[in-house]
């Protein structure tokens, strides 16, 4: 009997592993979709001759048309299957990146960005709706950290990669790079991801438009939850799409020396992410975030004030930068996802991704306004940009502390219809 509970057991972990590897794959793609985009910068504004406020537009246009569709998804995403959900969502992402590859000039890239970042935005609420379904609380930080790893991939292979191939051949290339690589996945989906219903409430259960809005907008820990998410996206987002275009500008850096902070940020976070998922669920997410968010201002401050600057310095404090902005992000997502129960966690997820998108949104573009150029083509003002990012994410602090995970178990297993056929074998 004991060798058979375990059996089961081995079952339901191999299955949940496997479900958050498809899941650290789409994030994967959905972050180097993202991120792609500003490593690219400095070519874009060259090829196009366009200013860094139309730049900013560029990145924001992403993440406000993510914004828009993660608020509408809100309204349906607990009503139907999850996996059927991100099929439709994967399928318009990987169209949108296609219509990115082969955009002819400045209008018709910003019209293809928009429609990627309407189903990109989705992903995101997406998976950690069903990180929230299949994996208990005890659980969520290393599950948070394996998802979030996504992110060190991106920037160690996804983004150089693509900085690479299009110095080899043209700005185009990383979309097509990228394309390839989702159709790949779609097929991971199609193949591997669970049916996952559980969620579901009756027909006649189910809410509103205005009854979502209401029952996320009248909990005061989720709002807190949502504010906690604006803050951080303020003060990270600020910093990040100008990054590269002030590296090549100011501190004297090439398109290709561009590629080392994102190899050198995204290699220490492959195995700094999985770590601080495991300390999260060891001494707590309130604890793990506030060391990290405290560490992050550190190089936000020195980043947003260099001038000529040799390339191991940098590499130091951009890498400090991107290991602890990846580090308050994974017991920030673990505390965010608890605070919703199962039958309106997606409604609320797609709330706060809405949320989370245009903050990011909002960041780049306000930040495009405060910088400029001068006659020398550096970019000026940026440490503006750094003394506002600090603000906002040193406000994170006390507001993390009053949070509350009301939610802490899994309602389904993604091995539960194997389990189901084992113990019919067993009879």
């Amino acid at each position: 009997m004991r060798g058979f509970t375990f059996h089961i057991l081995e079952g339901i972990m191999k299955n949940e592993k496997l479900l958050l590897w498809i899941l650290a794959a789409i994030n994967f793609t959905h972050i180097v979709d993202f991120m792609i985009l500003m490593p690219l910068g400095p070519q874009l504004m060259r090829i196009f001759e366009i200013s860094p406020r139309e730049f900013g537009l560029l990145v924001s246009s992403y993440t406000f048309a993510a914004g828009l569709s993660s608020f509408l998804g809100a309204f349906v995403l607990d009503k139907y299957d999850r996996r059927s959900i991100m099929m439709w969502v994967f399928l318009g992402f990987f169209l949108g990146t296609l219509a990115c590859a082969f955009s002819p000039n400045y209008p018709i890239l910003l019209l293809a960005r928009i429609i990627s970042g309407l189903f990109g935005g989705l992903t995101s609420a997406l998976i950690l709706a069903i990180i929230g379904d299949v994996v208990p609380d005890g659980r969520r930080g290393r599950a948070m950290g394996l998802v979030m790893a996504a992110f060190s991939v991106a920037s160690v292979f996804g983004v150089p990669f693509g900085l690479f191939i299009a110095s080899l051949s043209n700005w185009h290339a990383p979309f097509l790079f990228l394309a390839s690589i989702s159709a790949v996945i779609f097929w991971m989906i199609y193949k591997y991801v669970p049916s996952i219903t559980a969620h579901i409430v009756a027909k006649h259960d189910k809410p509103s438009p205005i009854q979502v809005i209401r029952r996320v907008t009248s909990n005061r820990n989720q709002m807190r939850g949502i504010t906690l998410t604006v803050m951080m996206m303020l003060g990270q987002f600020m910093i990040i799409p100008f990054l590269s275009p002030y590296m090549v500008a100011n501190v004297g850096f090439t398109d290709m020396e561009l590629t080392y902070i994102y190899m050198a940020g995204g290699a220490f976070t492959i195995f700094t992410s999985p770590w601080v998922g495991r300390m999260t669920d060891k001494y707590g997410k309130v604890k793990i975030f506030s060391i990290f968010m405290t560490l992050n201002v550190i190089p936000i401050a020195v980043i947003t004030h260099l001038g000529a600057t040799p390339i191991p310095y940098v590499l130091l404090i951009s890498t400090m930068f991107f290991v602890t902005s990846n580090g308050r992000m994974v017991p920030a997502s673990a505390l965010i996802t608890g605070t919703a129960r199962s039958e309106n966690r997606g409604s609320f997820l797609s709330f706060n991704s809405a949320v989370q998108q245009l903050s990011a949104g909002l960041a780049s573009f306000v930040a495009g306004l405060i910088l400029a150029e001068n006659i020398n083509g550096e970019l000026v003002n940026y440490n503006i940009v750094g003394y506002i990012a600090i603000v906002f994410s040193l406000l994170t602090l006390p507001l993390i502390r009053r949070i509350k995970v009301v939610d802490t178990e899994a309602i389904v297993s993604v091995a539960e219809s194997e389990t189901n056929k084992i113990k019919l074998t067993q009879k």
